[in-house]
């Protein structure tokens, strides 16, 4: 081989990922919960100094550090489905924390790298609802978890409570297992998931006098006015420092009820103490005491007023805060040992991220949400000895989605195509540019919830803008991160910035519909309506009971087998166990909420599902064909995803009104003609039953549906015999016979 051929093939090898080389690394991903960048001295900003991260800086200093690092909604449990599935939120169904539950069942990339050889494990905080899947450890923190001597839900059943502090204990046990716990032969992912630190912000005992000496820096923007042509939303919030802290909860004095409540709210006592044993409120209170004592003589004398009581909670609340950052570094550092010393360090790559960013003071803030940068953007550091070069700074756009895609290139697995995000390792091996063909902007979106009064909305950031929609107001806003980094003033109404502002739409609209994103396809459920809400819940206990063949899935037309249709249901269906999934008045949207949410457990695992929707979607708003098109296809990627083996028969939506001509019919016919196309000669199967309905002059006879929307016996009759030979082929059933005259 001449010897240029060889140098070149050596230096290929230096350049890639072990996975080349043949040796997959390990993967110790360790996260945390609201920690900003801001908090991380790395990141360079006012608080470095005085209140530095010496270990999280040795993963930057010894690895890379991103500085354009973002989620994709930022709230706790779904920027951790997006991460586990590679996902936004309306395509992995965890929209919220207030009515999503996290599908297991769905595709993630734990379960994939199980199956190309890692071993896997998850300690500390979940968040999720349901349990863990695709991991052959986990012990979890239960909801949000609790600061001292917390619970742990264990992977057997039941929970144990362990004596110490949160943090600390669940390094103690990512260190047990990486120690004892695992298959040594194989290469592992480990997600050490902190709580910290995510209100109410309460400090190991070591460090509740931490910072007692120091001023900390105030944030420009903490009496922030909400002014400059901003979203009016932004108002309406319920997440400030100076109008929505609680007395006990978040300012640490005893009781649930404010002795000042112009001042602090009242309702929430401190949920920590009640958990202390007696030396740690012993020490507890001899921290707090005297600091409240004396915030309550000022209050009392009239010292202390005004925007100074804003202040004080201020700094009550971020020393508090970087308290509980303290610990996490300190613990990073104790597992950054732990590699050296075990010799694992030059094969595992450590990653340290948090879910999402939160607001220390800025625009009078505390908490997440919103799509403004000390939220919107999320840490991310990374050691990988030999492929990414030390000390390196990148500014390469990168999103929580990416994670899942990421480490599947790392094990050598594939990356499903249904994912949003993309690898990150060529960003790792260069850190210096974005890769070729890379992103020119990242997609964010919050949906709204009852936390903290957030307006919903989603947006688009590029290197150096930012453009967010509020559609509950209509109102768009601009910001110039070059010129305005703490976005203070939004110029989409300046004359100078139109042709910015335009083709940021154009990139909004593109982003959008590159990720499916319409009223259609986000879930959406309907549980204002209490017949609704108590149907969904019988069915999801019906599906549990499991031992189904066939799937119905729809609205009133496919509801109603169990009305107009029940004798001919009873005829063709019911021995064929099949559960009917139909809801009057669903459209899209709430078919995929339905089934995010307990309609599709493990125990439904049917041999056909029938899938006929989307003349709601059409009726409710002309909705165009094309949006309820990818309503359907998402339904269609859904099902394909969780219950690969099982046949599909989609139905083109059944004609509406009398005459052809009809507004609505032809626009089903639109929906119908994009439908067709998404049959796969495999699993998916499309059948346009719509001219048995039809007189020879294409009119929908009364005889059949009177209402020219919904079928009667007689059309229920027509619908079954229609398709019973493909649902007779497709479940390998004995065909049944059609009444006599039929």
């Amino acid at each position: 081989m001449p010897a240029i051929i060889l140098l070149s093939f050596a230096l290929a090898l230096l350049g890639a990922p072990a996975t080349a080389a043949g040796k997959r690394p390990n993967i110790l991903f360790i996260f945390s919960d609201d920690h900003a960048e801001a908090a991380i001295s790395a990141y360079g900003s006012h608080l470095a100094k005085v209140a530095p991260t010496p270990h999280l800086d040795r993963i930057a200093r010894e690895g890379a550090i991103f500085h354009n690092s973002f989620c994709a909604n930022s709230i706790c449990g779904p920027s951790r489905a997006c991460i586990l599935t590679g996902k936004h939120s309306h395509a992995n169904g965890f929209l919220d924390n207030n009515n999503s539950r996290f599908d297991g069942t769905q595709t993630t990339f734990p379960q994939l790298v199980q199956d190309a050889g890692y071993q896997t494990a998850l300690i500390g905080k979940w968040h999720l609802k349901s349990n863990p899947t695709g991991f052959d450890h986990w012990e979890i923190l239960p909801g949000q978890g609790a600061y001292y001597n917390p619970d742990f839900l264990q992977m057997g059943g039941g929970k144990k409570r362990f004596e110490g502090y949160c943090t600390d204990i669940i390094t103690d046990k990512a260190i047990a297992w990486l120690e004892g716990g695992r298959d040594k032969s194989k290469p592992f992912v480990l997600m050490c998931q902190h709580k910290a630190p995510h209100r109410a912000w309460s400090p190991a005992p070591r460090h509740l006098t931490l910072f007692d000496d120091i001023e900390m820096p105030e944030p420009a923007s903490l009496f922030d006015d909400y002014g400059g042509g901003r979203s009016k939303t932004l108002k309406e919030h319920a997440m400030g420092i100076a109008g929505h802290m609680y007395w006990g909860h978040d300012m640490k004095f005893h009781g649930s009820k404010s002795q000042f409540p112009e001042h602090f709210l009242s309702g929430i006592a401190n949920m920590s103490y009640p958990r202390m044993n007696e030396a740690q409120k012993r020490q507890w209170d001899a921290a707090y005491g005297p600091k409240n004592e004396k915030l309550i003589a000022a209050l009392e004398s009239g010292e202390l007023k005004g925007d100074d009581v804003t202040r004080w909670k201020y700094q009550r609340y971020i020393k508090d805060y970087l308290r509980c950052i303290r610990a996490v570094d300190e613990n990073v550092g104790r597992v950054l040992d732990y590699l050296d010393d075990s010799g694992l360090a030059g094969d595992t790559i450590v990653i340290y991220s948090s879910d999402q960013g939160f607001y220390l003071g800025e625009h009078g803030w505390y908490d997440k949400r919103w799509m403004f940068e000390e939220s919107l953007a999320m840490p991310f550091l990374i050691r990988w000895p030999g492929v990414v070069p030390a000390g390196a700074q990148s500014q390469t756009l990168i999103q929580n989605i990416d994670y899942a895609p990421t480490f599947l290139d790392i094990a050598g697995a594939e990356v499903p195509a249904a994912m949003h995000g993309r690898s990150l390792v060529p960003a790792f091996k260069n850190p210096a540019a974005p890769p070729e063909d890379w992103r020119e902007a990242i997609y964010y979106s919050y949906f709204g919830e009852r936390t903290h009064s957030v307006a919903r909305h989603d947006g688009v950031r590029t290197d150096r803008h930012k453009l967010i929609f509020f559609p509950t107001t209509d109102e768009w806003n601009l910001f110039d991160l070059e010129k305005d980094p703490g976005e203070m003033r939004s110029v989409h109404a300046e004359p100078e910035y139109a042709g910015t502002l335009a083709d940021m739409k154009v990139l909004y609209t593109r982003q959008r519909a590159t990720f499916g994103v319409s009223s259609a396809t986000v879930p959406q459920p309907r549980l204002g309506e209490g017949w609704w809400k108590k149907r969904h819940a019988e069915k999801v206990k019906a599906a549990k009971a499991g031992g189904y063949e066939l799937l119905f899935l729809g609205d009133s037309i496919t509801h109603s087998w169990e009305n107009g249709g029940k004798e001919v249901f009873a005829k063709y269906y019911a021995p064929r166990k099949t559960l009917n999934l139909g809801f009057s008045g669903d459209r899209t949207e709430h078919v995929l909420w339905r089934l995010l949410n307990g309609e599709l457990p493990p125990e439904v695992d049917p041999k056909v599902a029938v899938l006929m929707i989307g003349t709601n979607n059409t009726g409710h708003s002309m909705q165009e064909a094309g949006e309820t098109a990818s309503g359907i296809r998402a339904i269609l990627d859904l099902l394909r995803d969780r219950r690969p083996e099982m046949q599909v028969l989609l139905l083109g939506v059944f004609p509406r009104g009398v005459g052809p001509d009809d507004p609505k019919r032809k626009r089903n016919g639109e929906i119908n003609a994009i439908a067709e196309t998404f049959a796969d000669g495999d699993k998916i199967h499309y059948l346009d039953i719509s001219g048995a309905f039809l007189a020879d002059d294409r009119t929908l006879p009364k005889a059949v549906m009177p209402d020219a929307l919904h079928p009667n016996p007689r059309g229920y009759a027509i619908w079954a015999a229609a398709m019973e030979d493909k649902l007779a082929e497709f479940g390998g059933w004995e065909k049944v016979a059609p009444p006599a005259g039929d």
